[in-house]
């Protein structure tokens, strides 16, 4: 089943197209990993999905509505993002910063408390729960962010379909909470969630994602398996660097190693 369908879009800033005819379906269940180089448009990707940044052409269907369409609270119990950084500047309590995720949602307090609990386990940040948000470091605050938009979309919607948008979710975290973000979205996948998320590190996107997209100066160069886009020429001309493409010797995913 479709969740998500980014049809032909084209995103445009003064006489520069950001997004040139750009199209991506996600289906439930599946996590599609978005690569590319700087300045490549991933996170413009992410501003057209939500319609912060409104297509000059093309359309994205969050079911079988335009995502304008949408109420902002029915839309948010369907969709979640994380963006690159969040800004937050207030003393807030970790476990105030995750219940920001239940606004949407009219239920009881202790549903959403047990809610945020269970969020704040998934991603390791449970013994945080009381601390200030400001004193916490870089990592730690991507992972509360984390759970607050796992506790926005914990439950499935009456209408729709659920999607989770992740925007370099592993760029502030060490080599163990990168791998447990990442479990976290493919968990949450197996509940039929659509996940896309952004990602630099092309052998992570090989052991998790379904499927990887790349772009490149705004367009859409690659969309397929791993194994179908990880390979030598697409490397090379893509982000500039020579690699060696292996099997891993026990699951069998693509691995990149730069030579």
């Amino acid at each position: 089943m479709i969740c998500l369908n980014i049809d032909s879009v084209t995103v445009r800033r003064g006489s520069r197209d950001l997004l040139s005819d750009v199209s991506l379906n996600l289906s439930a269940g599946e996590v599609v990993a978005v690569l590319g180089p700087n300045g490549a448009g991933k996170s413009t990707l992410f501003r057209a999905i939500t319609n912060e940044y409104p297509s000059a052409s093309g359309r994205v269907l969050l079911g079988e509505k335009p995502v304008s369409d949408w109420a902002p609270l029915e839309c948010a119990l369907q969709m979640a993002i994380l963006p690159q950084s969040s800004s937050l500047s207030f003393s807030f309590t970790v476990n105030e910063v995750v219940q920001m995720g239940r606004t949407p949602h009219a239920s009881s307090r202790e549903h959403n408390q047990d809610i945020c609990r269970r969020a704040l386990l998934e991603v390791d940040a449970l013994h945080l729960a009381n601390r200030s948000y400001t004193h916490l470091s870089g990592g730690e605050k991507q992972r509360v962010h984390l759970a607050r938009v796992l506790a926005q979309i914990w439950e499935p919607p009456l209408v729709g379909n659920r999607v989770l948008l992740l925007d370099e979710p592993t760029s502030a975290l060490d080599p163990r909470h990168q791998h447990q973000t990442l479990a976290v979205a493919r968990a949450f996948a197996s509940q039929g969630v659509g996940v896309i998320v952004i990602l630099h590190d092309l052998n992570l996107a090989a052991q998790y994602a379904d499927r990887i997209v790349i772009l490149k100066n705004g367009k859409k160069c690659a969309d397929g398996c791993p194994a179908e886009v990880l390979t030598r020429e697409t490397i090379q001309s893509v982000f500039d660097i020579r690699a060696m493409i292996m099997a891993h010797p026990v699951h069998g995913y693509p691995l990149v190693v730069a030579e």
